[in-house]
């Protein structure tokens, strides 16, 4: 679906108001006074700000339990602890992945995403039920936001045999991106980990993102093993680590591992958490290396929170960052669009012309004010045709 589409007195990043003109879901054009074609409709921008869309660069769509009857807590502390309650409970639970990404994906639209990675689940008790399920949602809901899928062997890859099989399927079936987990804490065979990840990258020519929760020296152990490989099979540009929390170690043991990630362009994801040591984003971005963000879990057996905003995640990211000038928030909200965007190698994005019309305008003096006050009232556009006006989609949740 495209549209077309005159913006008035619209401010690209808050700078000066322009008209910006959509034509088959492309920016055309862009200047003052600009008179629209014949038929073309007009929406009146309020000298309001526009960004490009916001990119939910590491979600878990198949999870969420988005619209369910609230779920107790109880699970933990560990991380496996956290991994065998979810899979053994999915069924239990309700947690249909068609239905429940569908009513995620809503959200993220009408918060201002415009683009979405979900990692989803293989493993072997329920097999490709949550990749099937978001590929339902992906071709189901491309009017309002485009999905990619990353096989994601939650469960653990070689600690549960034929999981690497279920992954080979899952890359047949189409999914865009190969996941990998904790190689050394999970599957405790970091070799034999990365290599059959790897394997699948190479086999299907598919970029890799894989979970590092590992911290500390094992996290920087892990690292150097995914560099090595990265480096080995020609996947300059083609691999991201989520997470990293070993990023966050000390100084004098990660700066030589930034330089590596700098010269193999190995980006990273961070969600800016609060409660473990995390990638130091304003650092890493100015070595040239690609930082993006996403919520993770929304709402899921893993915890209670989320509500898919990602102007939100750019306040997190600053928060955690001590980006406190507006310049450093800007960085924050470039780690939620552009720098996103580049991870995924989103064609035609940006707020320029020959752009893709997948756009945010929402209301604020500045960028910085826009990411503090987070206002409801935004207009959310994908293809040049506005999808969530103040809170509400063009889509009704299943």
């Amino acid at each position: 679906m495209t549209a077309s589409l005159l913006l008035r007195n619209v401010r690209p990043y808050a700078g000066p108001a322009v008209d910006m003109l959509i034509e088959n879901g492309r920016i055309t054009r862009i200047g003052a006074g600009i008179q629209a074609p014949a038929g073309v409709t007009v929406e009146d921008g309020r000298g309001e700000i526009v960004i490009p869309g916001l990119v939910e660069a590491h979600a878990h769509l198949d999870k969420s339990l988005w619209g369910l009857p609230w779920y107790t807590n109880e699970v933990g502390p560990k991380l496996l602890d956290k991994i065998d309650n979810e899979r053994e409970n999915k069924k239990r639970l309700n947690i249909d992945p068609a239905r429940q990404s569908a009513r995620q994906s809503i959200q993220s639209s009408l918060m201002g995403s415009t683009h979405i990675r979900s990692h989803v689940d293989v493993d072997t008790e329920h097999g490709l039920w949550g990749v099937e399920g978001v590929m339902a949602t992906r071709e189901g809901y491309r009017d309002i936001i485009d999905i990619e899928l990353v096989a994601f062997p939650q469960s653990g890859l070689l600690r549960r045999p034929g999981t690497l099989e279920l992954m080979d399927q899952a890359m047949k079936a189409g999914c865009e991106v190969v996941g990998g987990l904790d190689p050394c804490a999970i599957d405790r065979d970091p070799k034999g980990h990365l290599d059959a990840v790897f394997a699948l990258c190479q086999r299907y020519g598919k970029p890799l993102d894989i979970h590092l929760h590992e911290p500390g020296e094992m996290g920087l152990f892990s690292t150097d093993l995914i560099v090595e490989r990265t480096r080995a099979l020609g996947m300059k540009g083609k691999v991201t680590i989520s997470h990293a929390f070993s990023l966050g170690a000390d100084p004098a043991l990660v700066d030589p591992v930034i330089e590596q990630l700098a010269e193999l362009d190995i980006a990273i994801m961070t969600t800016g958490p609060a409660s473990r040591p995390a990638p130091p984003v304003k650092k890493l971005l100015a070595a040239g290396v690609r930082v993006c963000s996403g919520s993770d879990g929304i709402r899921d057996t893993w915890g209670p929170y989320g509500n898919a905003d990602m102007l939100e995640r750019a306040m997190f990211v600053g928060l955690r960052n001590n980006l406190r000038r507006d310049d450093e928030l800007r960085l924050a909200l470039d780690v939620c669009t552009s720098e996103g965007a580049r991870v995924m190698e989103v064609d035609g994005y940006g707020v320029s012309e020959g752009s893709n019309a997948d756009l945010v305008i929402l209301p604020g003096e500045t960028v910085a004010e826009a990411i503090v006050t987070r206002s409801p009232k935004r207009r959310v556009l994908k293809r040049g045709k506005v999808v969530a006006r103040d809170g509400v989609s063009i889509r009704t949740a299943p």
